[in-house]
């Protein structure tokens, strides 16, 4: 298998687990808020990993920081859409996400598909280094999986000690 048969093996896999998370996003499941630093830690982890081994020069810092607030701005919103319910007799937390949270994710990897195509044919005409346009990405994605998670805590957490307060009445 060569290296320019990856996207092609690749892409029917993402497909297909995006079109179960939409078939599972019509029902609710449970939201522990124990849990939601797990994915944002790892992803922290990849984005320290890719600054180490390439790290960025001069201008490059700003676009990086860039894409993290663009990032973290579409996350926070994408997260507003989602639905938390609390249930009123076990205090269990329950998301439901939007199906238009999960279509701008499909399109986010089409996108990303889509420039990574671009990028090696043009990259070098555009004097940009592929890997930092997968870092931008990278950056993007940190920063919307931090900030969605975060919301989802807030809310959450808001939810939750509401309920509490109302079962103690």
């Amino acid at each position: 298998m060569t290296p320019q048969m990856v996207p092609y093996l690749v892409t029917p896999l993402v497909a297909l687990i995006l079109i179960f998370r939409l078939r599972r996003a019509r029902g609710s499941r449970r939201l522990r808020l124990e849990y939601l630093w797990v994915m944002p830690a790892l992803l922290v982890a990849g984005a320290g990993y890719l600054l180490w081994r390439m790290p960025p020069e001069g201008i490059e810092w700003a676009w990086l920081s860039l894409a993290g607030v663009i990032g973290a701005v579409v996350g926070w919103y994408r997260a507003k859409t989602m639905l938390i319910t609390v249930d009123p007799e076990t205090h269990a937390l329950n998301q439901q996400s939007s199906p238009a949270a999960l279509i701008f994710i499909v399109v986010l990897i089409a996108v990303r598909f889509g420039l990574r195509t671009l990028m090696n044919e043009e990259a070098e005409a555009w004097h940009m280094n592929a890997l930092f346009i997968s870092g931008l990405f990278m950056f993007f994605v940190v920063g919307m999986v931090i900030a969605s998670r975060a919301e989802m805590a807030l809310r959450g957490r808001a939810l939750l000690a509401d309920a509490r307060s109302r079962r103690t009445i």
